[in-house]
C-alpha cells in the first residue's frame, strides 16, 4: 500500500511516498516510491512487548484519525551486520492510517515513556538467543 508521508521519516525528510509491504505479522519493509533504494525494516511491536502512547490531537488530525479508522503502528528496526547489532526504535514509531493513506513518524517523550528506547537491541526480545 502507498503512504503519503504527511510527516518525515527523521533523517529523511525528502522522501514523501512510501509503499508499505508487510512480511508477516512482525516485520514488514517501507520503501521510498521515488526508487532512490531507500528501504527500512519496520517490526511490529505489539508483537514484541507492552507497548501503549497517545496519538496526540495534532497528529490525529493531521493523520485524519478518527476513532473508527483502521491504524498500524509499527518501530523502525535497525539491522547491523550481526542480530547482536540490530535495534529498534520503540521512541519514534511510524503510525499509519490505511483508511486514507497517510503516514507519519512521531517521537514519543522519554520522560512519558522511560521503559521505550531509541535503540533496544533486537535480541532483548529473541526466544533463543
Amino acid at each position: 500500500m502507498i503512504f503519503d508521508l504527511v510527516k518525515p521519516i527523521l533523517g529523511f525528510e525528502a522522501v514523501k511516498h512510501v509503499e508499505f509491504n508487510e512480511s508477516d505479522d512482525l516485520f514488514a519493509t517501507l520503501a521510498d516510491t521515488e526508487k532512490s533504494g531507500l528501504v527500512w525494516t519496520l517490526v511490529n511491536p505489539y508483537h514484541l512487548r507492552e507497548y501503549s502512547f497517545d496519538i496526540t490531537p495534532d497528529v490525529q488530525t493531521l493523520l485524519g484519525i478518527t476513532e473508527k479508522s483502521s491504524v498500524l503502528v509499527y518501530a523502525i528496526l535497525a539491522l547491523g551486520k550481526a542480530t547482536d547489532d540490530s535495534v529498534i526504535n520503540f521512541l519514534a514509531p511510524v503510525v499509519f492510517n490505511k483508511d486514507n493513506g497517510k503516514a507519519a513518524q512521531i517521537v514519543l517523550d522519554s520522560k512519558q515513556h522511560p521503559d521505550f528506547q531509541v535503540a533496544h537491541k533486537l535480541t532483548d526480545f529473541l526466544t533463543d538467543k
